[in-house]
């Protein structure tokens, strides 16, 4: 098994970056959770208004943004310790403007996009002043393979007519413009069949069904997953992003990093999930001796094993980042994978574990634990379900040890 390089110090400007950062959201945020449960998110809208104010005022905006969009410009590895401090708040990525989708379609309008689309989407969408929605994933064909993708774009003169059923387009109710992925030539390549389209959302072609009720909750605003439907949508041509036939370049240069910051985001819950645990099961008496669940074999047990994966698990996500950082996204494509299903067991065990050790108190929306529980088992499905993930990866991997690569 090969060995990799690896350099994760931290500087002394990261280290304060990072005190702000969670001074900001003990004072300015938590307080806020209660009623983020309990009050639909479009009605959060104002007051959260003014906390992003206050981000770019502190100049903190923007963490994966590069500085010319008004970012902080920090390397992956650095992105990811101020994502796993945001991590700990349901809405601390919404407030530092780091949140998925939104940042996968800065980074691919930043790269693919003409200057005319920089100019009119990308600018106010790097600035928080606008959101976005990703139209890839279908009702009707596997997420996971694109390359069964039915929705289609037809060249019409200067137009293209989009005709298609998306679903799982998150927070597309409030959003000004979607990306959409659609097939614009069946007959070529499955790799060259589809291309990337900027739809905006008040395009007559354009309908929000409806929000999909996740667990019980449909959710409004950005904290929403719609179904969509395109009919006969017509967009001028200058709507399309990058070359037609590379909508699958531009998605693996969307999907890779966004994958990993997604991990970043997950290892925040674990840490906020794990701290929950260890104060629970310290505070909570089991005996009339005044024995807590902190004295159970049990309980020390799965705080050991929990703690040793969150380890392993940080140090993976780390690791990742730095080879992206160092040797790009294709080189570090195993080490992408790798943590994408890997971190997604670890939340979902320590969340699992957390609630468990609250009881009664981890199922009530008293506590941020069971929002969790629904929330994030999906998880293990966006992005490539686990079993996607493992099969590919264990594939590549014996074929270059047959190959003798490895």
């Amino acid at each position: 098994m090969p060995l990799f390089p690896m350099d994760f110090t931290i500087s002394e400007k990261m280290q304060t970056t990072l005190n702000l950062i969670r001074t900001f959201l003990a004072k300015e945020v938590d307080p806020l959770e209660q009623t983020f449960f309990r009050k639909p998110f479009r009605e959060l809208l104002p007051e959260l208004g003014l906390l992003r104010a206050k981000v770019k005022q502190m100049g903190l905006w923007g963490p994966q943004l590069p500085e010319e969009l008004g970012g902080m410009g920090l390397s992956l590895v650095e992105h990811g310790l101020v994502s796993e401090a945001l991590g700990r708040s349901s809405l601390g990525h919404y407030l530092f403007g780091c949140q998925a989708p939104d940042a996968g379609n800065i980074e691919i309008l930043h790269m693919f996009g003409t200057e005319e689309q920089k100019e009119r989407y990308l600018k106010p969408l790097a600035a928080g002043e606008i959101r976005s929605c990703f139209a890839m994933t279908e009702v009707n064909t596997a997420g996971s393979n694109p390359t069964l993708l039915e929705s289609t774009a037809v060249k019409d003169g200067d137009e293209y007519v989009l005709n298609g059923h998306k679903w799982y387009t998150t927070g597309a109710d409030g959003a000004s413009f979607s990306i959409a992925m659609m097939v614009t030539n069946p007959k070529a390549s499955p790799a060259l069949r589809a291309s990337m389209f900027i739809v905006p959302t008040d395009n007559p072609g354009f309908q929000l069904m409806r929000n999909i009720q996740i667990m019980g909750e449909s959710g409004s605003d950005y904290f929403s997953h719609g179904e969509v439907m395109f009919q006969s949508c017509r967009i001028p041509k200058e709507n399309l992003l990058g070359r037609e036939g590379h909508g699958f370049r531009i998605a693996q240069e969307r999907l890779g990093p966004g994958r990993i910051h997604h991990c970043m985001r997950w290892l925040g819950i674990c840490s906020r999930a794990f701290d929950m645990l260890c104060e629970r099961a310290n505070e909570r008496v089991i005996t009339l001796d005044g024995r807590t669940l902190a004295d159970n074999d049990a309980i020390q047990h799965k705080v050991a094993e929990l703690y040793a994966e969150i380890q392993q698990a940080r140090l993976s996500v780390l690791h990742a980042a730095w080879m992206i950082d160092n040797d790009g996204a294709t080189k570090a494509r195993d080490h992408i994978a790798a943590i994408k299903f890997s971190v997604a067991g670890t939340m979902q065990r320590v969340i699992d574990a957390a609630l468990q050790i609250h009881g009664g108190l981890g199922m009530s929306d008293d506590t941020i634990l069971a929002y969790l529980y629904r929330h994030e088992r999906g998880a293990r499905i966006y992005d490539g379900a686990d079993e996607v993930h493992k099969s590919s990866l264990g594939k590549r991997i014996l074929k270059d040890y047959a190959k003798g690569k490895r």
